[in-house]
């Protein structure tokens, strides 16, 4: 006999919107509203769990919903929670459902995808990360939805769930669900032991690992990438900062035990934390600080390639000693790398390429060499999905140190990790029968020998006020961007325009070319006299205020050893004469710089 199923009366709670990928709020705000994460599930569930959604066999046979997360503070709360509402839900509609959840709640987002994608789990999955904010009871936690492709659901998908979020009047729970032990996975060895399981529903805990690290070794020629790191090509070290994040059980696992990377001196910070060891867990120039001082400012240093990951294993950067790549520069070079040392694009080929917008045109100019098509779309990794599916697309990238490809539907850290040491070991294959040694910065600037380079800058203006913000945005909007689309600006802005050699202004929009759904507003793009762009967005990974980013680009064939914040300085001083951001948010300098 199933356990008793009850209606619990509840009411709309404001702010369940999911952003560009998922919903981030502070843990506070979960705590202390009560029915919170209750309600968004089950508005999750009357989307997904629709009639008109389920399979003919969804009474007979159990439907897969893929459950994990970053490991941050709540998620385990969070998941007891959630597989009471997913019980509760399969009781009242007569039908099966079998939540495959990774080991202590925790699996990468790259690894959830695969899951999905691997069992073609029915129900899709849900990820518990707010990615890279930080964790603690004090800062962020956040929840997203993918569908049966692995990759984010799209809006269409996401607009219904918020819907029903404004609308809910119930939710159904079942006090007598008992607390579900996930601490121990099922024993590899092919049998499935599952934690809980009746007439309705069941639930089994998985390595988190296992399926990935198959997926993976599948696409790279790991022998090589082992021979590299066993310094048979020459002396090589490096370094790989977890950030306390769910990749360090993945780095643990497959650069040590698979790839024999000692894991003191090449792993840090790889121990997974519930507020990541009080740090911040993103991956870039200031926020992974540690990594940073070793290899790029130490003098000393002897790291020849370091990498960094994010809380929930998505996001990558990439550094070489003393150089840093940009996130724009290393997809770009991945994509003109792949089918020259990567087995699984070597059999595939390239179907096309992309990116988001404020990406660096880069990767534009891979394309063209490689004779592929080159997609621009807004950003959010949900964007690329249609093109993935439709066969159209194999690797793209995000200048917010996002890089992936067609094996699962998520930007993947570790996926780029090894694409890179696919490179070097290329490279450094070749090299070593020469006494030469190809260092991650050869790489770089031969790119730009052969394409030119792409100066680019990010500026982050973090937790401002919201109103101020979109005042910021509004102002562009109705004095640049629409007056210069209706061919109606005033004679102020000509002027300006001229002094500061503005060539044209837009809002940038999107048509899918698959299902022709349009998206707009998705930032405001500034081309100057030299094609030189600035790029204007407000963030959707925050969970509080708003964060306004202003990208940089400028474009040089053969002046190649600039530095690029003083190349895009005189791009700066446009995109804050024309945006009046100092006195629309009140602040002079910006919180980060990319």
């Amino acid at each position: 006999m199933p356990l008793t199923v009850k209606s619990q009366p509840t009411q709309p709670i404001p702010g369940q919107k999911m952003g560009t990928s998922g919903l981030r709020v502070k843990v506070k705000l979960v705590e202390n509203t009560p029915h919170f994460l209750e309600n968004f599930t089950q508005a999750v569930l009357n989307i997904i769990l629709a009639k008109d959604s389920l399979p003919s066999n969804a009474t007979t046979d159990y439907l897969q919903m893929v459950i994990g997360g970053d490991g941050r503070y709540y998620n385990k709360t969070a998941i007891q929670t959630i597989l009471r509402i997913l019980y509760s839900n399969a009781v009242r509609l007569g039908i099966k459902i079998h939540a495959v959840i990774g080991q202590n709640g925790i699996m990468s987002t790259p690894a959830v995808s695969c899951l999905i994608r691997k069992r073609k789990a029915e129900l899709g999955g849900l990820i518990l990360t707010a990615s890279h904010n930080p964790g603690g009871p004090n800062n962020d936690w956040g929840i997203k939805y993918n569908g049966v492709n692995g990759g984010p659901a799209p809006e269409k998908i996401t607009d219904r769930i918020y819907e029903q979020s404004t609308t809910i009047s119930e939710y159904f729970t079942c006090d007598e669900f008992p607390q579900i032990d996930l601490s121990q996975a099922e024993n590899g060895k092919g049998s499935v032991d599952f934690v809980f399981s009746d007439e309705h529903f069941r639930v089994s805990v998985v390595d988190s690992v296992n399926d990935y690290y198959e997926l993976l070794s599948s696409i790279f020629d790991m022998e090589k990438i082992r021979k590299l790191i066993g310094k048979q090509y020459g002396e090589f070290n490096l370094l790989f900062d977890a950030m306390h994040g769910v990749t360090g059980s993945y780095a643990k696992r497959i650069l040590h035990e698979k790839l024999g990377a000692d894991l003191q001196n090449a792993l840090m910070n790889y121990v997974p934390s519930e507020d990541f060891g009080g740090g911040h867990p993103d991956p870039n120039l200031t926020y992974a600080e540690q990594l940073v001082k070793r290899v790029l400012k130490d003098e000393k240093s002897n790291i020849d390639f370091g990498a960094a990951s994010d809380g929930d294993g998505d996001r990558n950067m990439v550094l070489g000693k003393h150089f840093f790549v940009t996130p724009s520069d290393s997809v770009a070079i991945i994509a003109d790398y792949a089918q020259k040392c990567i087995p699984y694009f070597q059999k595939k080929g390239i179907a096309g390429l992309a990116r988001s917008m404020p990406t660096s045109t880069a990767l534009d100019r891979v394309a063209k060499e490689l004779g592929v098509s080159m997609y621009e779309v807004p950003t959010g990794w949900k964007y690329f999905g249609n093109l993935f599916d439709a066969g159209k697309l194999s690797i793209c990238g995000e200048e917010s140190f996002g890089t992936g490809s067609d094996h699962i539907r998520e930007k993947d850290g570790m996926w780029a990790v090894l694409s890179w040491l696919s490179i070097l070991a290329f490279e450094n294959e070749q090299a070593v029968s020469q006494n030469r040694k190809v260092s991650v910065a050869d790489i770089v600037k031969n790119h730009w020998k052969k394409y030119g380079r792409s100066y680019y800058t990010r500026y982050d203006y973090e937790e401002v006020s919201a109103d101020g913000a979109n005042k910021m945005m509004s102002h562009m909007r109705d004095t640049y961007i629409v007056p210069f689309q209706n061919n109606q600006l005033s004679e102020e802005a000509k002027k300006l325009f001229q002094t500061l050699n503005i060539a044209s202004c837009e809002e940038f929009s999107y048509k899918d070319p698959i299902d022709h759904s349009f998206t707009g507003k998705q930032g405001m793009i500034f081309k100057l006299v030299d094609q030189s762009r600035i790029v204007f967005r407000l963030s959707g990974t925050g969970s509080a205020g708003a964060t306004i980013r202003v990208y940089m680009e400028k474009y040089s064939a053969d002046h190649l050893d600039g530095n690029p914040l003083d190349e895009v300085k005189p791009l700066a001083h446009v995109a804050l004469t024309v945006s009046k951001l100092n006195e629309f948010t009140g602040r002079n300098e910006p919180t980060v710089i990319t």
